[in-house]
């Protein structure tokens, strides 16, 4: 393969309108992540802002990568993004739209919070991996900016999460000390040619999959308000809400058991309490979906 994957960085940079010198790819955005931590932390005393809940490998890489994490709520990190630059962190790390909630912070707080963070400042990371089903990037912002990456995937929209590919947007610079720190021959040349050809996207097929997401994930949205279980709403593919028993895992059990997978969230609603996460899937899963989710609530006595 090539080094640096360069079909796939062109093809990137062209779908996103920024120079091929501002991409960086990795084998998946937990790849770019991964690097992204490791050109920032460079000494025992770095250490990275985690707004959260959010993306569970969010607080692991960093200490995979011998840094220490500080985790902020949401709710503090929205009413003052500041909060997220207390201690003079090396790494900032926001969702956007965020996982597993599915909230989209403001444009506005994000520009805050770059501003906040001034030139020399923490390098702010922005996953994006789920900004195709909702919200307004920031990747044309990232190209010339000193202190901010977005990283976006193919794994979500595409549909493409086995081949493992993933690509970054930041200035120049930035972009450099990321492939430096993750080395060559990461993305495998399969993967490169058929992610650039996805991203091409002659007939436009990504943005007939996202129309039929967001129209699937309306109708989901109400068919759970209609049930009393507070789905919270979402830019992504997914939506999260109340455990109908109040027990997270005791609910994905007795879903699998029905044919269906919801991942547990125990804690992660905005009160506390547990929470299922689904994926929206088209029509007919979705209808499957509500059927085992209102077996699961008739079932006596808890029984699977």
């Amino acid at each position: 393969p090539d080094l640096y994957a360069d079909e796939l960085r062109a093809a990137a940079a062209t779908r996103l309108g920024v120079p091929e010198s501002c991409i960086a790819t990795g084998c998946g955005s937990d790849d770019v992540l991964d690097s992204t931590y490791r050109a920032c932390g460079g000494s025992p005393a770095s250490w990275i802002a985690v707004a959260v809940p959010t993306f569970s490998r969010a607080l692991p890489l960093a200490q995979m990568n011998g840094m220490r994490a500080r985790a902020v709520p949401w709710s503090d990190a929205l009413s003052d993004p500041e909060r997220l630059l207390e201690g003079s962190p090396a790494l900032v790390y926001v969702c956007r739209p965020n996982n597993p909630t599915g909230g989209l912070a403001p444009s506005a707080w994000v520009e805050a919070l770059l501003e906040a963070a001034g030139e020399g400042g923490p390098l702010v990371l922005l996953d994006e991996a789920y900004v195709d089903f909702g919200g307004d990037t920031f990747a044309a912002r990232a190209a010339d900016h000193p202190r901010l990456l977005v990283s976006r995937t193919l794994s979500k929209a595409f549909g493409l999460a086995g081949l493992r590919v993933g690509y970054s947007v930041a200035a120049p610079p930035t972009a450099l000390e990321v492939e430096k720190s993750r080395g060559p021959y990461k993305v495998s040349r399969l993967a490169a040619e058929a992610a650039a050809a996805a991203l091409t996207d002659a007939d436009g097929w990504v943005e007939r999959t996202v129309a039929e997401c967001v129209e699937n994930r309306s109708r989901a949205h109400t068919g759970l308000t209609e049930r009393g279980l507070d789905p919270l709403p979402s830019w992504a593919n997914f939506i999260l809400f109340r455990s109908p028993t109040g027990n997270a895992r005791t609910d994905a059990l007795r879903m699998r058991a029905r044919g269906v997978a919801a991942r547990p969230f125990p804690g992660d609603m905005p009160d506390g309490s547990d929470a299922l996460r689904v994926t929206i899937a088209p029509r007919e899963m979705m209808e499957r979906f509500f059927t085992a989710l209102d077996g699961c609530r008739a079932a006596p006595g808890g029984e699977a």
